[in-house]
């Protein structure tokens, strides 16, 4: 018997990959995705969302790509893994993920199939959206300075092309760089972590999720959580997973205590974090 077998769970509930089935409803990431929405429909050309480590932007970002339809939109999602890029790296890969072929290396010729195809795009009546995670990597004026170029793409009537960054804090410095381009924000949404009874909500969510049908953690384990995490999801997940293989190892009785949620806190070094 493993330890999923031990909680009568079909598959892994805490995993830290940005799965969208467990996509959690909680007022602020819904009310996050309503504005996104909203910015991507109406192509208001750049929105921005930010958030501590953790707190669920790069799911927020896969549940955006995944909730537009195609017949309406040609959507990509950029992932920037460095910040050694520079501006003609970001116009080839934003053009590749609209669907330019033969990307070339120079920008003015980048730039001119890049139009072509946002035009093309426009033609068949779709949204050209892209998305850009971990944009605070794009530390640069010279790359903000590029997506405003970008931004300046458009028909009479709407823009050709409208871009979502999402990362970290101090995105908003990279943005200031270029103060024309931080005045053309049109939707902004700032994470924070979970209240107590969001956490709750999460983690029962999860579970049900993987299959549970009972409680499987105490309302003081509960408590213990939302402590020792300070409501960042990721952190609510390594807890939670750790949490459920030493309640297994130790042949816990359900509901989990307090007493395994502290243990392992201890271990992961959280408690010192207080």
């Amino acid at each position: 018997m493993d330890h999923l077998q031990y909680y009568h769970l079909t598959q892994e509930p805490f995993s830290i990959m940005p799965l969208t089935q467990f996509y959690f409803h909680s007022e602020q990431h819904d009310r996050a995705l309503e504005r996104l929405h909203y910015a991507v429909s109406g192509m208001k050309g750049l929105a921005v969302l930010v958030g501590d480590i953790g707190l669920g932007k790069t799911l927020l970002a896969r549940r955006l790509l995944e909730t537009l339809p195609e017949s309406e939109y040609e959507v990509s999602l950029l992932v920037v893994l460095h910040e050694d890029v520079d501006s003609t790296w970001l116009l080839k890969r934003i053009a590749a993920q609209v669907g330019v072929e033969n990307v070339p290396d120079q920008k003015v010729e980048i730039l001119t199939k890049l139009l072509k195809r946002l035009n093309e795009i426009a033609e068949q009546g779709k949204k050209t959206i892209v998305l850009i995670d971990e944009a605070h990597m794009l530390r640069s004026k010279q790359l903000m300075e590029e997506i405003r170029g970008l931004l300046n793409l458009e028909l009479e009537t709407q823009k050709l092309i409208s871009l979502v960054l999402f990362g970290l804090p101090e995105l908003d410095q990279c943005l200031n760089t270029d103060a024309a381009l931080a005045q053309r924000i049109a939707v902004r949404f700032n994470l924070k972590p979970l209240s107590g009874e969001a956490v709750n909500h999460y983690i029962e969510f999860r579970l049900s999720q993987a299959g549970a049908t009972q409680p499987i953690f105490s309302g003081d384990a509960l408590q213990a959580i939302h402590q020792y995490s300070k409501g960042i999801p990721r952190l609510i997940n390594v807890l939670c997973d750790n949490s459920l293989f030493e309640g297994y190892v130790r042949r816990a009785s359900m509901p989990l205590g307090v007493e395994v949620v502290t243990s392992v806190s201890e271990d992961l070094g959280l408690v010192k974090q207080l």
